[in-house]
């Protein structure tokens, strides 16, 4: 479970912006938006807003590149260069760029971060808690000057602290070698936290495809939200199919294709009622779902294997244009699946970008649900959520407020600005 990013010199972010999912001690209602651990008030849903270019995509980058760095760290030589994209409008700026999560785990909370430059990591830490209001346990810190832990909360550092390259990370060694505490944080970032597009969603089409042809429980919920909306077709059915080599193929793909030439392949087809002259059913007819299908439909299938997987897991799922080619009701079906008690017994999480403006209701989300990107002067993004805004005459937005409104005519920022010709 998610509580808290930061992210700081990366790409367009350059001092450090964090969002929360902790919920705030809001009036309002959408009860079901929030889930109670014996600590934490934890939201389920985030959305973030913003004009085109104000960084909303970076954050969701920010989120994959700390994963990245966490997951590749081991496998890198020591002359090996790092995921290194700092904020580029500021001259001379050789800042690290800085990463920090805290998230929940077993019976902790822990928070974990690195800062680094191009070609080594400059900071390390890792702390550790139990309630909101206990003292953080010292697991690690690694500086300049070394590295430092606390023998009896973290003994699987122990002599590890000179082995370490300066371009690996710590956690990422005292992983490699069997270390217990380490192990969890880093299958966190590899079982239990997700950052997918909603632009590029074709890059999850074969996943999708696997949890139907497995019939996994998954392809089970994913169909019955399928039929809800009412998509057209009343089943998806799967076959594996051999792959052979085009005799048109470009020769610069031939070397690839023979690799892979006589391996199954999965395909997918749509299942959609035949009717009579009278409108009556009366019988079925299977269409290619790759071709027959709209863009929007085929988004939703590639989309819906990262989104009830994650539903599955309980785990978190972060989500880039969540909205892009799907029709505005579909894109509250999703958001609401991950609120309601029911369809989500886990407490799995989604964070999404979006420009659909329908979402901004007291019926959807909640204020410290709602966070916005916005570039000032200097091209540097800030990120904020509803509840940080303080509006023209000193007073906050009002849980009544009409939040799509007010939006759209300026008053949260956060919108382009478009200059008369």
């Amino acid at each position: 479970m998610l509580l808290d990013f930061t992210v700081g010199n990366y790409r367009s972010f350059y001092e450090k912006k964090t969002f929360s999912m902790q919920a705030q001690k809001l009036s309002e209602g959408a009860k079901e938006n929030v889930f109670s651990t014996k600590s934490y008030d934890i939201l389920k849903t985030l959305a973030v807003y913003g004009a085109n270019s104000s960084g909303k995509s970076n954050l969701v980058k920010a989120l994959q590149t700390m994963k990245l760095c966490v997951l590749t760290s081991v496998k890198l030589n020591p002359n090996e260069v790092l995921l290194y994209e700092p904020f580029l409008l500021l001259k001379d700026n050789t800042t690290p760029t800085l990463f920090e999560v805290s998230f929940l785990q077993d019976d902790y909370c822990y928070r974990y971060g690195f800062s680094y430059t191009q070609t080594k990591i400059v900071d390390e830490w890792l702390f550790r808690k139990t309630t909101v209001r206990s003292k953080e346990q010292t697991l690690f810190i690694r500086t300049k000057e070394g590295i430092a832990f606390e023998d009896k909360m973290f003994p699987e550092g122990t002599g590890l602290e000179s082995k370490v390259n300066d371009n690996r990370l710590f956690l990422s060694l005292c992983a490699q070698l069997g270390g217990e505490i380490s192990n969890k944080v880093i299958s966190w970032f590899e079982s239990d936290f997700n950052a997918v597009s909603g632009l590029n969603n074709q890059e999850y089409r074969g996943f999708s495809k696997s949890l139907f042809h497995q019939k996994k429980e998954a392809s089970r919920e994913a169909m019955n939200l399928f039929k809800k909306l009412k998509l057209g077709f009343g089943e998806i059915s799967t076959h594996e199919e051999e792959i052979t080599i085009p005799n048109d193929a470009p020769k610069e793909l031939m070397a690839l294709l023979t690799k892979v030439a006589g391996q199954k392949k999965i395909e997918i087809e749509s299942v959609h009622n035949l009717y009579n002259k009278k409108g009556a059913s009366c019988g079925s007819v299977r269409f290619p779902f790759d071709e027959k299908e709209s863009s929007g439909t085929r988004k939703l299938f590639d989309m819906s294997g990262p989104i009830f997987d994650t539903l599955e897991k309980g785990a978190v799922l972060v989500i880039d244009e969540l909205d892009a080619k799907m029709h505005p009701l579909i894109s509250q079906e999703i958001i609401r699946l991950f609120n309601n008690k029911e369809k989500n017994p886990k407490n799995a999480q989604l964070i999404f970008t979006t420009h659909d403006t329908h979402l901004l209701s007291t019926k959807m989300l909640r204020r410290d649900q709602i966070w916005f990107t916005e570039k000032n002067d200097a091209e540097q993004t800030d990120l904020y959520s509803l509840t940080d805004i303080v509006l023209p005459d000193g007073s906050k937005p009002r849980n009544d407020a009409n939040y799509e409104k007010n939006y759209i005519a300026g008053r949260y920022g956060a919108i382009p600005y478009i200059t008369n010709d």
